[in-house]
């Protein structure tokens, strides 16, 4: 379910870093991506997470911490570690853990920046995502399927203008 901006997402994001830093490394370095990240942006209200890691077993050593408090080891990516967080099975917070080689070149931070700086591209996006949830709602085709294509050419211009090749961005 899609919902307006939440000024208090970044609130919200602060207080989600703060608790895995707690949780696991508190040197880790922390930034909000995804939709809830980018002002006006509609959203499925869940804090998206980047952990840089310092290297690339360390989430290792506080996975126990973390499923404790609550995460749990839940996606399909291939590419990277993922958490997600979903007390009473409703899905509030997905943690991507990058290690090293990995972060400069992440789309989802990659995506998240260009966005800030584009906004003709953020509204292709906004757009991507509203007919995304009425064909999903309408039983056409799954959510994430319907905005892909435009997320491929959204980061396919945000990777050329950084210097780096397209890559897929669908990894599940």
């Amino acid at each position: 379910m899609l919902v307006d901006y939440d000024p208090a997402w970044p609130e919200m994001f602060q207080d989600v870093a703060a608790e895995l830093r707690g949780l696991g490394n508190a040197e880790w370095e922390i930034e909000h991506i995804g939709s809830t990240a980018v002002p006006g942006l509609t959203a499925k209200p869940i804090i998206d997470v980047a952990v840089h890691l310092t290297a690339a077993d360390e989430l290792d050593a506080f996975r126990v911490r973390l499923e404790a408090a609550g995460w749990r080891i839940g996606s399909g990516v291939r590419t990277h570690p993922v958490m997600v967080f979903e007390p009473g099975g409703v899905r509030t917070r997905i943690a991507h853990f990058f290690p090293p080689e990995q972060w400069d070149t992440a789309n989802q931070r990659i995506l998240r920046d260009w966005l800030l700086a584009h906004p003709d591209d953020a509204a292709l996006y906004q757009e991507a995502k509203l007919a995304a949830a009425r064909d999903a709602a309408a039983g056409r085709a799954r959510y994430n399927a319907g905005k892909t294509a435009v997320i491929q050419q959204i980061v396919d211009r945000a990777r050329q203008a950084r210097g780096l090749a397209s890559v897929p961005v669908y990894d599940k």
